[in-house]
């Protein structure tokens, strides 16, 4: 007997209008009622993620239609989130592969998309916003087919049902001549062709941890499908770790999904997405199963990290005055609790005191974990992104990605130049009547800092996606920032007057009235090499009236700063200083002479 549960994921680009369709389901299917207010974008929970529009942790929504539950995960779209994507994947039968109907595949369509045909999951298409004015449904459908020919789907994911869809008007069809009336075509699809889970409910009790959450009531929360058998409250189980310790415990709470929330169950059944509390010491990947003779499900390999950062005490002169976790010791345990719920974390002493290495699949994932700690209180000082080298056949090697662009005809050229001098060799041009699309291969090293040039090249015309390809053999020297910056030799407060001076030699990172000290960095030079400034400095009063009044100052904005751009732009002997109210650039040694004999010290040896 087939079980009335169906299991989901949701693939698709950001801005795709992922986090829409599912609102417009929930909606659709009753979860919320006639009288109950619904948040815009509610699978986006996390601040940040409805503040950046991109899913970072992956969450669970649960739809009763025609008596089967449907539990559907909104997992990340970018790359960098992939640690997330992969395990998240163990817990789906199939997926939904969303596509904008103007846009098409775009590139971290691609990686979760391959990820789920390696796992040979069922697929269903649905082609989104087709009420677009631009929107083109027979290019886009050629183009995914192409798509699954190139990633090797299998003959029923080739032969996958497509829907065409407005998930803002709330509707979907088989075939655009159909009527639009409600999204029933999509939930039918879904019941039709999403096959249901192959759990053994009579078989002992299993399961994989997918997902970990933590709740002050009940502890951490063990979250993953029930391969076989049932468990509830009470029962005493096995928890298999990695390193093969068996634990017992037993289980305090069943959390099964409500709607975009969760309830208490009396039982978790075979195929079912549940939470289990009650194993402190569970981790992602590990078995939970009723008997200490079962053996443990093979724990599923991610991608390997390929960036690391290091995060280290704020001992800048402005320490200490908005954050609340302030020492060495509250960044380790923060940072040892990330990697205990994300497996593509990882975490490691650095050489220097008070530092703690990052290793993660890219820069944006290392930058939102720091923005997180920010908004919990926590001061650091966040060092500029390095590549991980490795060594195979007695060669060192670096990681490459596969870059793609798509940018306006009339900067080509300049953008051209640019990817040559990071070492980025273009493998595919297509010109399209909205501009160029570019394809092509960079060590990961060429591309730190490439989106923030990419946008000041274009003026922000450009699109940029990336995705890891495969480890080689190291390139030659690629250089880093080409201008300078503007480093303040004094202490105190930015001046208009000092100011209005400086924003003639590059763009201001900070304005009037900030407090500034000796080797922040103030701004950015149209020169190269660092420029001492001082931007406290104020106009001296004389005894002799001048005949005509002064000029009004006029001061062009500062840099609206984010940790993603900041720790982009800095160079190697640069620092972020990350607090819960300022974004800070700074030399790593602070004063100026010193940091001149470093520099010498440096360049004999």
């Amino acid at each position: 007997m087939s079980i009335a549960i169906r299991n989901i994921g949701i693939i698709a680009h950001v801005d795709h209008g992922k986090t829409t369709l599912v609102d417009c389901l929930l909606r659709q299917a009753g979860t919320f009622r006639a009288n109950e207010e619904l948040i815009e974008r509610v699978m986006d929970s996390m601040d940040l993620e409805r503040e950046k529009g991109i899913t970072i942790k992956a969450k669970n929504a649960s739809i009763e239609w025609g008596g089967v539950t449907i539990n559907i995960v909104d997992t990340p779209g970018h790359a960098d989130f992939g640690g997330e994507v992969e395990r998240i994947l163990t817990m789906v039968d199939g997926v939904l592969l969303l596509v904008d109907a103007a846009e098409g595949t775009q590139a971290q369509t691609r990686f979760v998309l391959r990820k789920a045909i390696e796992q040979g999951l069922a697929l269903v298409v649905v082609l989104n916003k087709v009420d677009r004015p631009n929107a083109n449904i027979h290019r886009v459908h050629d183009q995914v087919l192409e798509l699954l020919l190139e990633l090797h789907a299998n003959e029923q994911q080739f032969h996958a049902p497509f829907l065409y869809t407005s998930a803002r008007d709330g509707y979907a069809v088989r075939d655009s001549a159909d009527p639009k009336v409600d999204m029933t075509p999509l939930f039918e699809t879904i019941l039709s062709h999403i096959p249901a889970p192959q759990a053994d409910p009579d078989a002992p009790f299993r399961m994989v941890i997918s997902n970990l959450d933590w709740s002050d009531y009940i502890g951490r929360i063990a979250i993953g499908k029930v391969l076989a058998g049932s468990a509830k409250t009470g029962d005493s189980l096995v928890c298999i770790h990695r390193n093969g310790k068996r634990e017992r415990a037993t289980v305090t709470r069943v959390m099964t999904f409500r709607g975009v929330g969760t309830s208490e169950s009396a039982v978790a059944v075979a195929g079912a997405i549940v939470g289990l509390a009650g194993f402190e010491e569970a981790h992602i990947g590990e078995t939970v199963c009723d008997s200490d003779t079962q053996e443990p499900e093979p724990i599923r390999q991610i991608d390997p990290p390929t960036i690391q950062m290091q995060f280290g005490v704020n001992d800048g002169p402005l320490s200490g005055r908005e954050g609340r976790f302030l020492t060495a010791r509250h960044l380790r345990e923060r940072l040892i609790k990330e990697t205990r719920l994300n497996v593509s974390i990882e975490v490691f002493d650095a050489e220097q005191p008070n530092f703690f290495g990052v290793r993660a699949r890219g820069a944006l994932q290392i930058a939102i974990l720091a923005e997180t700690m920010r908004r919990e209180g926590y001061e650091m000082l966040v060092s500029r992104p390095e590549v991980i080298y490795r060594e195979e056949g007695g060669t060192r090697q670096e990681p490459y990605e596969t870059l793609w662009i798509e940018t306006p005809d009339d900067i080509l050229g300049d953008l051209l130049q640019h990817l040559a001098g990071r070492r980025a060799l273009v493998t595919k041009m297509e010109h399209h009547p909205h501009g160029v699309q570019l394809e092509a291969e960079a060590p990961t090293r060429g591309l730190i800092g490439l989106e923030s040039a990419l946008a000041n090249l274009s003026s922000g015309r450009s699109v940029m996606s990336r995705l890891f390809k495969h480890y080689g053999p190291v390139t030659g020297e690629i250089r880093a920032r080409g201008a300078g910056v503007l480093v303040s030799m004094e202490a105190g407060v930015a001046t208009s007057y000092a100011l209005d001076t400086l924003q003639m030699r590059g763009r201001m990172f900070i304005g009037p009235g900030e407090q500034v000290y000796e080797g922040m960095i103030v701004g950015d030079s149209a020169r190269s090499g660092d420029l001492p400034v001082n931007p406290t400095r104020t106009k001296h009063l004389t005894n002799i009236r001048a005949a005509g009044k002064d000029d009004a100052i006029l001061l062009e904005p500062p840099v609206d700063l984010t940790i993603e751009k900041a720790i982009e732009f800095i160079a190697a002997d640069e620092y972020v200083e990350v607090t819960p109210g300022h974004i800070r650039l700074r030399k790593k040694i602070l004063n100026a002479t010193k940091r001149k004999r470093a520099g010498r010290a440096a360049g004999e040896s």
